[in-house]
This record gives structure tokens, C-alpha cells and sequence, in this order.
């Protein structure tokens, strides 16, 4: 019984430690959650086609004006954001049943989008204007406009936790050269020139953030240096993304029919020889996402399919006809059945120094929660050290 209760005791101990490890160090998300149930893909017949995975084929269709572009995912697979190029707006729409929850027009042809999850902001821009727009991703409320110097071609968030802070960093791709922005104070902290011009950005785990360039290259970029190596050349290069686990980018290339597979790049290391590996597809790949998990990859075809591609064996699975002409695909869970109601425009958002103070407070609630949770570990190691000792000077020496 004390085996038991002791074994207990660690097993609690260890949940402790897992548990407040993942809410003060939280790793970055996405959407699919590693193992996603449906697949996304803008830019069909219908706007939106919705493939389900383990069916192998479309399942529902989500009208979407406007020759819908970027499409990304809230964390639980309830909101769908999407830009409408040629509309002139964002729309956030329940997945379940494809109703609106709220619309923003913008300027500028708005086809790229980034999303900050933690502070609930949504990210818009577009090469027809040199700006921009932070929203509200639930009520399309507009935040905060940066203004830039060139038009954009594309966007990216990263957040990550350092020492005492959360570091929330705002990406953008202009004409020449790539903008980071701080999240938080909504300050420039630098710009990054880019030989022949940024076109989309991919943002493993790290230090480095992928580069494909409008003239055909590859680039990978050091945030920490700022230094920019280039991997690859002479391809039309489209939406990449990356596997999770391995660190692997994987880079649609429009010219040669297949996709690139890059080995991570590592600060301070040398840079690998690239690609490391490619796949070879029948038609232009239009862009691709790869699941959590590193076993799955979904790559959007020119001519309005959508193959399934079983990484592990390096075979395709299936190939779905979608029609229209795909832009952009994503991967995500069922979407949560429960009603929502769309909340109201008028909400006030939470400010930056609320933002700031609350990310304060978060921070010292899990350092004085870990100080106690060490505190308690020590206690028990102790106890048993005390209970070990005691059972020895008890037992008989023998003769």
C-alpha cells in the first residue's frame, strides 16, 4: 500500500510539472493539432472546399466571394478567417455552417493574413497598398494600422517566451526588404533587406524564418543576426510550411512540378546542402501544408486538385478534384457544433499595456507556482530519505 501511495504521489507530482511547464512555456500552436480531421483549400468552385481526411473527399462547400486567397484557422477549428482580394475584405466565418461572424473592407486588396492567437489579433494586408490592418479577430474591430513603405506580399506572427517576457513579433513582406514589428508596442525594430524581393514566409521553431523571393530563390533568414543565406534558386516558389517535429520546410516549386524538402537551418551552424530530398508532382503545386505530426502533407494543384501525400512512405494517398483554382490549403480539426452567437463590434479591445500587464502577471503567477512546486518535490524527496533511513537503523544486524 505505501508502494502504491508513494507512486501516487510522483505520478501527481510529474502531472503537476507537465501541467504548469505547458500553461507558462506554451509551444507554438496550430491549428491541425497534429492529427487534423479536415482540410481546407481556398480559391475552388465554391470559394471554400472542405476535404475530410479520412473520406477522401469533399464534404462540404463554403460560398466565399471575392476569389478567396489566405485562409487560417482559430485554434479550436471554430473561426475561419479568409481575405477577399476581390472584394476588398476580411471575413470571419464559422466553419461549421459557413454563416459570417464578421466582415472588415480594407485597402489595398487584402490576400494575406497572420494571426497572433495569444492576444486573439488578426493580421491584413495586400500588395495594392502600403499598410497594415490589425483586427479583432472576433469582431473584425480594427486595432491598429501599420503603415509601411512599399506594398505587401505577405505576413507572418512569431511568438515565443524568453526570460520574464512573451515576445510578440509581427513580420512583413514588402517590395525590397522584410519589416519586424513589435506586437506589443507596435514599434518597428528592424528591417531586413531581401535580395530580390520577399514574397512568402514560413516560421519554424527557431531563429530562422524561410524566404521565398519573387525573383525564384530561397532564403533563410537569422531574426537573431539578421545575416540572409540563400538555399535555393531558379524556381516559382509558393506558400510553404513546415513540419514541426523534424523542422523540415517543404516549398511548393510551380516551375519543376514538385516540392522542395529543406533541412532546418540552425544558428551558428553551417548552412546544409538544400534540398534535401524532393517530391515530384504531375502538376504546378500551387502551395502545401503538412499536419503536426510530419505524416501528412496536402498540396494544392494548379488545375483544381488536392493530392494527399503519405510522408513516412513518400507516396501519394489520394488525389481530390476541388475545381476553381486553388490558392491556398490548410489543415484543422472538426469544428465545435455548439451555437455561437457573433459578439458585437462595439467591444472595447484590451489595450496594449493591458496586454503588457497581463502577460506580467502571467508570468509571475507560474514562477511563484514552480518555486512551490519545487518546494513540495524537495519536501517528499525528504520524507523519503527520512522513511529509508528510519527502516535501516530498525533492521536487525545480523551476526
Amino acid at each position: 500500500m505505501r508502494t502504491v501511495t508513494r507512486r501516487y504521489r510522483w505520478s501527481l507530482s510529474s502531472l503537476l510539472v507537465f501541467t504548469l511547464l505547458s500553461m507558462c512555456f506554451p509551444l507554438r500552436v496550430h491549428a491541425d493539432g497534429g492529427a487534423p480531421n479536415l482540410a481546407y483549400v481556398s480559391g475552388t468552385s465554391s470559394g471554400v472546399s472542405v476535404i475530410d481526411v479520412l473520406q477522401g473527399r469533399v464534404t462540404k462547400r463554403i460560398s466565399v466571394a471575392g476569389d478567396p486567397h489566405t485562409i487560417l484557422l482559430s485554434l479550436d477549428g471554430r473561426l475561419l478567417y479568409v481575405t477577399q482580394p476581390g472584394l476588398g475584405q476580411v471575413s470571419v466565418i464559422l466553419a461549421e455552417t459557413g454563416r459570417p461572424v464578421c466582415i472588415a473592407r480594407l485597402p489595398g486588396d487584402p490576400a494575406f493574413l497572420a494571426l497572433d492567437q495569444y492576444r486573439n489579433i488578426l493580421y491584413a494586408a495586400g500588395n495594392g497598398a502600403a499598410r497594415v490592418t490589425a483586427l479583432d479577430s472576433t469582431t473584425c474591430a480594427v486595432r491598429h494600422v501599420f503603415k509601411m513603405e512599399s506594398p505587401v506580399y505577405a505576413l507572418a506572427v512569431a511568438v515565443a517566451a524568453t526570460g520574464s517576457s512573451v515576445i510578440h513579433q509581427l513580420l512583413v513582406a514588402g517590395m525590397g526588404a522584410m519589416a519586424i514589428f513589435d506586437g506589443l508596442t507596435e514599434q518597428q525594430l528592424g528591417n531586413i533587406p531581401i535580395p530580390n524581393g520577399p514574397q512568402y514566409l514560413s516560421l519554424p521553431p527557431g531563429e530562422t524564418v524561410y524566404v521565398t523571393t519573387r525573383q525564384g530563390a530561397v532564403d533563410a533568414v537569422d531574426i537573431r543576426t539578421r545575416a540572409v543565406n540563400q538555399l535555393l534558386t531558379g524556381g516559382v516558389f509558393g506558400p510553404m510550411d513546415y513540419d514541426a517535429l523534424t523542422g523540415e520546410v517543404y516549398v511548393p516549386d510551380e516551375k519543376h512540378n514538385l516540392l522542395a524538402v529543406l533541412t532546418p537551418v540552425f544558428a551558428g551552424t553551417a548552412l546544409p546542402k538544400e534540398p534535401l530530398r524532393v517530391i515530384h508532382i504531375d502538376a504546378p503545386p500551387e502551395a502545401v501544408a503538412i499536419t503536426n505530426d510530419g505524416q501528412l502533407g496536402f498540396i494544392a494543384l494548379r488545375g483544381g486538385k488536392v493530392v494527399m501525400l503519405d510522408l513516412p512512405r513518400r507516396q501519394i494517398t489520394y488525389t481530390v478534384d476541388v475545381g476553381g483554382t486553388p490558392h491556398f490549403v490548410i489543415t484543422g480539426l472538426y469544428p465545435p457544433s455548439t451555437h455561437i452567437t457573433p459578439p458585437k463590434a462595439s467591444a472595447k479591445p484590451a489595450s496594449t499595456h493591458e496586454m503588457i500587464a497581463s502577460n506580467k502577471l502571467v508570468i509571475v503567477a507560474c514562477v511563484l507556482a514552480i518555486v512551490l512546486l519545487v518546494l513540495v518535490l524537495i519536501l517528499l524527496l525528504q520524507r523519503r530519505q527520512t522513511r529509508k533511513v528510519g527502516r535501516q537503523r530498525r533492521r536487525p544486524s545480523r551476526q
